[in-house]
């Protein structure tokens, strides 16, 4: 089944929902996926040898250690892109940067920004710049699946999956492609407590958030979002649920607090408000906008 019918005829067992993200989030695979598989592979195929250092850096920010942490990888890395042209270092060493005129386009008229929709333009207008952009991507792909295996869970994520899935219906909301995200939910046992997995196919973020809520299926107060990255909180708000946030560098601690007092919270209905409002406030302070080197 198409995966976006499957989520919009996703029929609701229970009166909440959990949308959920998972690199980052449910997994510690954010530092070993962009800086061992993404990063090389960006440097390769972009032809960034000049600039190496810089390039790691930008991509390191944009991807990791910013309010763009957890983007789609085109959108991401694009401005990873962008920031390496404005760097006086780069400027001085008179590195060519690409500017992917014909990846600005696609992205523009595009939502699922995922391979299979790259591979339909490439088959489609055979544009240059999208065959370089689908090579990293899928060599990035090769590479994490090469790499990226017996990454656990957070600790208390599983708990948490446990103790929710009794009440809520739960659901993986990820930019990640399907494959890598079907292979490490079920590498570690934890896919049986979801009800669907979307990646970066069935759309972004908000969409998929609103795929789920259709037809008022849940209550307002009655849906929530635990997520890593702005981008997450965005698509929650966008689509008036709840958020909660796994704090980057206090995985651990975020998770705790979920599972001893959040979740209950969120079933009892006093998640909103001032709680909600002081998570999310201590959240955004964690994640600058402007880069060290500026």
């Amino acid at each position: 089944m198409d995966p976006q019918a499957e989520l919009k005829n996703l029929q609701a067992k229970h009166a909440y929902l959990i949308a959920i993200d998972s690199d980052g989030c449910a997994f510690d695979s954010m530092e070993i996926k962009h800086k061992e598989c993404f990063i090389p592979n960006f440097i390769k195929y972009f032809d960034l040898q000049p600039v190496a250092k810089y390039a790691r850096e930008a991509a390191e920010f944009t991807n990791l250690y910013s309010k763009w942490r957890g983007s789609n990888r085109f959108i991401s890395y694009l401005l990873a892109l962008d920031l390496l042209k404005e760097r006086p270092e780069v400027i001085a060493r008179n590195a060519k940067i690409p500017d992917l005129p014909g990846l600005r386009a696609w992205m523009k008229r595009e939502s699922r920004l995922g391979n299979p929709a790259l591979i339909e333009q490439v088959k489609r207008t055979g544009d240059a710049d999208l065959k370089q952009c689908l090579a990293w991507s899928l060599a990035v792909n090769e590479s994490v699946a090469n790499i990226v295996y017996n990454v656990p869970p957070f600790p208390l994520v599983r708990e948490s999956l446990v103790q929710t899935s009794e009440w809520a219906d739960i659901i993986v909301c990820s930019a990640t492609p399907h494959e890598a995200l079907l292979r490490e939910w079920e590498e570690h046992d934890i896919a049986r407590y979801v009800r669907f997995i979307g990646g970066q196919e069935v759309g972004s973020k908000a969409e998929m958030i609103a795929m789920a809520i259709a037809g008022q299926r849940y209550e307002k107060g009655k849906a929530l979002m635990i997520g890593d990255a702005p981008g997450d909180m965005k698509a929650a708000k966008s689509n008036g649920i709840l958020f909660f946030p796994v704090n980057p560098n206090r995985e651990e601690k975020s998770w705790q607090v979920f599972y001893d007092s959040a979740a209950a919270r969120f079933r009892e209905g006093t998640f909103a408000g001032e709680y909600e409002t002081k998570m999310i406030a201590a959240f955004t302070a964690s994640l600058p906008e402007v880069p060290p080197w500026k």
